[in-house]
């Protein structure tokens, strides 16, 4: 619980940017595993100059014992032609008695003690001690057997020069791992600048991309894959943002469209209404047209709105193809005889879907999406299957550019006299006809294929039945 108030301090003294904390990572990790290295590297070197010094030792040991006579029921030490050693590092013992010790030494010095207790244990061992000037000694026991008495030579070394030579080492290792360590924060942190770079320049990109409404995209090719999946995830970010623009661009060009009408209407009325006094009749009738054209206002906003947020849920205007063929077997098997189809029709309206296509290419592809494509072939399909008699087909064939799609039914047709505004909004040939519809199906599907460059067209020469045509840019 204490470390908490604490939380904050840290979160401030850590590094903001993933530059900053990915080189802190790296020095942590680095400052860790160099700090190991250190303590196992001088730890051997240390044991390593112990031994080198244990084997000197031995080494002069064995040197004396040749001094050493134990064959005789008395142990003798010989006059050696070279006595130094002798005189300054080394202790005789015959059995626990001391025979011999260097001269610099007393009966009760700290080298004398400890050199009698290892001899006193009659094995070969060693040990360290601080002698004058806690200068660290080393001392090694060698037992010398003989025949009727045993002689124990011990011999001292000063380990002044090993220990400094440990410490060079360890300076050298400490200076050495903080060089490390500020070679290896700076290269980490030229390495992840230099790798962060391309992040850094797509996100401009995304940013200047998303504000203009451009049609460039990152890509994947020849990316690494972190780079390659970021790269496709802004892409699709940019695709939304550039069907949300078309859809607010077409929401606005169609209120702005199918609005004009009925205020025209509206503000030519009151016009006329005001020119002159006007009866209660003309006053009436004035009234009506304003509140038919209000209605028809509030029913085209609610239609265009509703339309907007469906687009906005699909992604329909986003960019993408669709495989013509399947998408419309899919309606088709969603569609039977409707509900508000006549009494009379007896028999099961039925969608048949033939492709005509190229026999070297089994595939029709349209430039759009597939619910997009639905979206303009559903009106012109929904209406045939409404006012069909017994079968409608539905035949996608490719023409130069685009991919034409025909929407034949046998039914009684559209009426040569409504076949001029067929495609204006709000307009219906038969209002009487039992469906609820506001007349917005057909001229909402010209409008959305006009926008990708296709087209809605009703061919008035068709008979019998009516026959529609969308034409949609290829894939």
């Amino acid at each position: 619980m204490r470390s908490a108030p604490y939380r904050p301090v840290f979160r401030r003294l850590a590094p903001r940017t993933l530059r900053g904390r990915l080189s802190l990572v790296a020095l942590t990790t680095a400052a860790l595993l160099i700090t190991a290295l250190t303590i196992v590297f001088n730890t051997v070197m240390e044991r390593q100059l112990r031994h080198q010094a244990d084997d000197e030792l031995r080494a002069r040991a064995t040197a004396v014992a040749a001094t050493v006579d134990t064959s005789g029921p008395r142990v003798r030490v010989l006059e050696a032609a070279d006595d130094q050693p002798l005189d300054t590092n080394v202790w005789i013992y015959a059995g626990q008695r001391l025979l011999e010790r260097p001269p610099a030494t007393t009966g009760n010095s700290p080298l004398t003690r400890t050199a009698g207790r290892i001899a006193a244990r009659g094995t070969p061992g060693c040990a360290t001690v601080r002698a004058a000037h806690q200068r660290p000694v080393r001392l090694c026991a060698r037992p010398v057997p003989g025949g009727h008495a045993t002689a124990t030579v011990v011999t001292a070394l000063d380990l002044t020069p090993y220990q400094g030579s440990a410490d060079t080492l360890l300076r050298g290792s400490l200076v050495l791992g903080a060089a490390v360590l500020v070679c290896a924060y700076v290269l980490t942190r030229l390495a992840v600048g230099r790798a962060l770079r391309p992040v850094r320049t797509m996100t401009d990109q995304a940013t200047q991309w998303s504000a203009v409404g451009s049609d460039q995209r990152f890509g994947t090719g020849g990316e690494p894959v972190e780079l390659a999946r970021l790269g496709a995830s802004l892409d699709a970010l940019l695709d939304r943002i550039r069907a949300v623009l078309r859809h607010e661009r077409q929401l606005t060009g169609e209120l702005s469209h199918e609005l004009r009408t009925p205020l025209t209407r509206i503000i030519a009325e009151l016009d006329w209404w005001r020119s002159r006094p006007r009866s209660a009749a003309e006053t009436r009738a004035v009234h009506e047209v304003i509140d038919d054209a209000a209605r028809s206002m509030r029913t085209i906003c609610d239609t265009l709105l509703r339309d907007a947020r469906d687009n906005a849920a699909d992604a329909s205007a986003a960019p993408g193809t669709a495989d013509v063929v399947p998408v419309l077997r899919r309606m088709a098997q969603r569609l039977g005889t409707p509900a508000q189809a006549p009494a009379v029709m007896e028999t099961v309206v039925a969608a048949v879907v033939a492709a005509v296509v190229a026999a070297e290419d089994a595939r029709l592809e349209a430039g759009v999406t597939p619910a997009f494509l639905e979206r303009v072939v559903g009106p012109p399909l929904s209406n045939a299957v409404r006012y069909a008699r017994s079968t409608v087909t539905v035949t996608a064939r490719r023409v130069p550019g685009g991919v034409a799609i025909d929407i034949t039914d046998d039914g009684p047709g559209v009426p040569e006299a409504f076949a001029g505004e067929l495609f204006q909004p709000g307009r219906r040939a038969d209002p009487g006809d039992g469906h609820h519809g506001a007349g917005l199906g057909l001229p909402l599907a010209r409008r959305l294929a006009r926008s990708v460059g296709g087209e809605v067209s009703y061919d008035a020469g068709h008979r019998p039945g009516a026959r529609f045509t969308v034409t949609l840019p290829a894939g």
